[in-house]
């Protein structure tokens, strides 16, 4: 099949890599923890960051060494915080083959900049926007790890890259869907996180479906105004990208962003939450980024703008979903 290097090997990133192998490629997997590319390439595990998996595929490897990860590689993905993807990717810059391609497993805006992960990526690599794809969907990690059936959805403006890639990441198990609409992916992916993070405020506060519904669809609808208005297909954001990862997200403990919404909800700071999630979901950034696209593109965002203003610390839940939800009669 192919030699398929994966950067960045938390949980997501070594799901994706043990999925790559099952599919048949040689998977390697470069992480900066000594620790965890020891034991993926002696021990066939990654503890520290995927426990529940007990054996690795013999296909998958890992080094620590920049070049050693890429240089023999016909695709690069990419699975690293999104607010430190940049940073990352630009020591790699110079180091990859010239006819490679680069996946994005990322999902989020980057905070200084406003920008999409496409962006990044192809900015910090001097990569051509056709040699990216983006690969968005609901991938719950431990789920699609235990070999659960699941399904994504890569996207690259070169519809036959995009085909080359969904066709080596497809298993038994696991289906990929293609697009060409890589901003409604990236869009989708990344915006989907604030709502997440709402969701789990309202149970974390101890308030049931009704309202986690009414905060899912209100939420689908500015996600997917937002999009729109800066080039995405509306229909992206009613497929597994838009809809399928908003349900996936909203509605597992295993999702980050709703566990720390949740975390939010019960009455935690964001910093005894970060604490106690090892770190800030992205939605916390994210939120931000979708008010200020929502400036740019002259498109409402209540949503975001009231949790915006709940992880800075103004205000309390109840108080938020007053200012999602104000007292005037709009149209739906």
């Amino acid at each position: 099949m192919a030699n398929i290097t994966v950067l960045g090997a938390g949980a997501w990133g070594t799901t994706f890599g043990q999925v790559l192998a099952d599919a048949g490629n040689d998977v390697m997997m470069w992480a900066i923890e000594p620790e965890i590319v020891d034991a993926i390439e002696n021990r066939h595990v990654n503890p520290v960051r995927l426990p529940s998996v007990k054996e690795l595929p013999a296909t998958m490897h890992a080094t620590g060494d920049r070049q050693e990860a890429v240089g023999h590689a016909d695709v690069v993905v990419v699975a690293i915080a999104a607010q430190f993807a940049r940073q990352a990717l630009e020591q790699f810059r110079g180091l990859l083959p010239a006819d490679v391609l680069v996946a994005s497993l990322m999902k989020g805006i980057e905070k200084d900049t406003g920008k999409r992960m496409d962006q990044v990526v192809t900015e910090a690599l001097d990569l051509p926007s056709d040699r990216f794809l983006a690969i968005s969907g609901p991938n719950l990690s431990k789920q699609v790890a235990a070999r659960e059936p699941a399904a994504t959805v890569v996207g690259c403006t070169d519809i036959d890259n995009a085909r080359l890639m969904a066709k080596l990441c497809t298993t038994k198990y696991f289906k990929a869907f293609i697009t060409s609409d890589v901003i409604g992916l990236e869009l989708a992916g990344s915006l989907k996180n604030v709502v997440a993070l709402a969701v789990g405020m309202s149970h974390g506060a101890g308030f049931g479906e009704n309202t986690a519904a009414m905060i899912e669809t209100r939420g689908l609808r500015e996600i997917s105004e937002v999009g729109t208005a800066a080039g995405a297909l509306p229909e992206t954001f009613y497929g597994l990208a838009g809809v399928g990862d908003l349900i996936a997200t909203c509605g597992s403990p295993l999702s980050r962003n709703y566990t720390f919404g949740y975390n939010l909800g019960k009455g935690m700071s964001v910093e005894e939450a970060t604490k106690v999630s090892n770190g800030v979901a992205e939605g916390v950034a994210t939120a931000g980024a979708v008010v200020a696209l929502g400036e740019q593109y002259h498109v409402d965002t209540p949503l975001a703008k009231a949790v915006a203003h709940l992880v800075q610390g103004g205000i309390t839940f109840q108080q938020m979903i007053a200012e999602m939800f104000p007292d005037e009669v709009t149209m739906e």
